[in-house]
């Protein structure tokens, strides 16, 4: 994957997620069955459905909200590869491609979804391409679970060790909404469909959360060898001063909109 280098992100510093494939298939599987519960009320996800994945990274959602079938597409082969080896026998297929150079053939998906990596995606590119793709009302859902580190010491604590070594981080620091916007790119080719915010508290051992702060965009993905090692050290030993098992408080949001006509 080239390093993407976006200017609105981490000071335009670069990163690339296929540095982390590894450390992503083992620590971010972590959404609870409360997400791929609602998504399925939300009507993603169900048989007979063809559901597109944008950014899949590992294949995650697929693999665990199922019923369907899917593609995943991510602009990392080494994710897309991981993802590949992680869902064997699924009837899941991939491709390494960007979000915004998708091509299918029209009305081919009943849904789409991404997970945590929309903002990457430019949507003036994107949105006429997946309005293409998807079939009349499809839906798309954009998803996201973030922790909540100004109501949690413990991830407050990590990010301070995150932007010890890499000062241009602009993750983080994420506070609770109260609703989700409207936004003016919706209204040409979507309208809003469902907006659903809720709250997890989510279970993790020193390791797996140790692991979770290593997949930040603002760690594996970006960091030199030499500051990388210095992270994992400090971050290790702030994990020690911890209980074995504590939970993250997080929030939930699902902005899902409807293909117009």
């Amino acid at each position: 994957m080239p390093d993407l280098n976006l200017q609105h992100i981490d000071k335009g510093e670069t990163f690339d997620f296929g540095r982390t494939s590894e450390n992503y298939a083992k620590f971010r599987d972590i959404y609870p069955p409360s997400f791929y519960a609602k998504l399925r009320k939300l009507g993603i996800g169900l048989p007979g459905q063809h559901v597109l994945d944008l950014g899949t990274g590992t294949g995650v959602l697929p693999r665990n909200l199922g019923g369907a079938r899917y593609i995943g597409t991510d602009i990392s082969p080494e994710q897309i590869a991981m993802a590949q080896q992680l869902s064997q026998g699924m009837d899941i297929e991939y491709m390494v491609t960007p979000a915004e150079e998708i091509d299918f053939a029209p009305d081919t998906f009943d849904a789409a979804t991404a997970v945590q990596c929309f903002h990457y995606m430019d949507k003036n590119a994107l949105l006429p391409k997946l309005h293409h793709a998807l079939k009349p009302k499809g839906l798309f859902a954009i998803c996201s679970m973030l922790y909540l580190p100004r109501e949690c010491e413990i991830s407050r604590g990590s990010e301070d060790i995150i932007r010890k070594y890499n000062p241009n981080w602009t993750g983080g620091n994420f506070v609770r909404r109260r609703r989700l916007p409207n936004p003016k790119w919706v209204k040409p080719l979507f309208r809003v469909h469902k907006r659903v915010l809720f709250g997890e508290d989510i279970l993790f051992t020193r390791e797996s959360w140790h692991g979770r702060m290593l997949t930040c965009r603002g760690v594996e993905a970006s960091l030199s060898p030499q500051d990388l090692a210095a992270f994992d050290e400090e971050h290790r030993a702030y994990m020690q001063t911890l209980p074995e098992t504590f939970s993250v408080k997080h929030q939930i949001a699902l902005f899902v909109l409807r293909r117009k006509s």
